[in-house]
C-alpha cells in the first residue's frame, strides 16, 4: 500500500543495539522545533496485541503463527488510529521498527519475510523513508550487554545476524538509507537529518 497521503511516515529500523529509541527521540525533537507536527510512536505498540505480545517476551513465547497474527493485528490497529491519521491530516509519523522487523525477527523463526511483507503491505503505507541503522553483530551484543553467549533467542548471534543481513537487503528499496550506526549519537543524528527532507 503506497502511501499517497501529504504527511511523512519516517521508520527507523535495526537490529538490537544500534540506538534506534535514542534516534526517534532525536529526530522528533528536531523536526518538533522546526515548528512540524510530529507523532513519535513504536512498534509492538502497548495496546491490546502488543501489551501481549510484550508480555510473552517474558512469560513464554508463542507459536510463531500466533505472534505474526498478534504483529499483524496490532499494526493494523496503529495504522487505523495513529499512522494513517496523523499523515493523512499532513504530519510526520516517526517510528521506532514497523513491518521490516517482523520481516526479520520472525523470518528468523522460519516465515518466509516475502510473505510477512506481503501480508503487512495489504494493509500498511510504505514508509516515505526507511533509515536502516546498521552495525556489526558482535558490536550490537557488546552494546546491548551480552557476555559468555548468555542471551535470549533474539539476541542469539545466528538471529541477529539474519536480521542484519535483512536490513541489509533493504537498502536499495527506493526509499530506504542506511546510516552507520557504530558512530557517536551525535553523528548518527547528523547523517539522519543529511537524509531527512520535509
Amino acid at each position: 500500500m503506497s502511501n499517497d497521503s501529504k504527511g511523512k511516515l519516517i521508520v527507523i529500523e535495526g537490529i538490537d543495539g544500534t540506538g534506534k529509541s535514542t534516534q526517534a527521540r532525536m529526530l522528533a525533537e528536531q523536526l518538533r522545533s522546526q515548528g512540524l507536527q510530529v507523532k513519535q510512536s513504536f512498534e509492538p505498540t502497548n495496546g491490546p496485541w502488543g501489551s501481549k505480545l510484550r508480555a510473552s517476551a517474558t512469560s513464554g513465547r508463542l507459536s510463531i503463527e500466533e505472534e505474526l497474527e498478534l504483529f499483524l493485528k496490532d499494526r493494523r490497529q496503529h495504522v487505523d488510529e495513529l499512522i494513517q491519521p496523523t499523515i493523512s491530516s499532513g504530519g510526520i509519523v516517526i517510528l521506532d521498527r514497523y513491518y521490516f522487523s517482523t520481516m526479520a525477527y520472525q523470518g528468523a523463526r522460519g516465515i518466509d519475510p516475502l510473505e510477512i511483507r506481503q501480508a503487512n503491505e495489504s494493509f500498511a503505507p510504505q514508509p516515505d523513508l526507511l533509515l536502516i541503522l546498521d552495525l556489526p553483530v558482535d558490536l550490537a551484543l557488546e552494546r546491548v550487554g551480552v557476555r559468555d553467549g548468555q542471551a535470549n533467542e533474539f539476541e542469539q548471534r545466528d538471529s541477529l545476524q539474519f536480521c542484519r543481513d535483512l536490513f541489509l537487503s533493504l537498502q536499495d528499496e527506493p526509499f530506504a538509507k542506511l546510516v552507520d550506526a557504530s558512530r557517536d549519537i551525535d553523528e548518527v543524528h547528523r547523517q539522519i537529518m543529511e537524509n531527512v527532507t520535509v
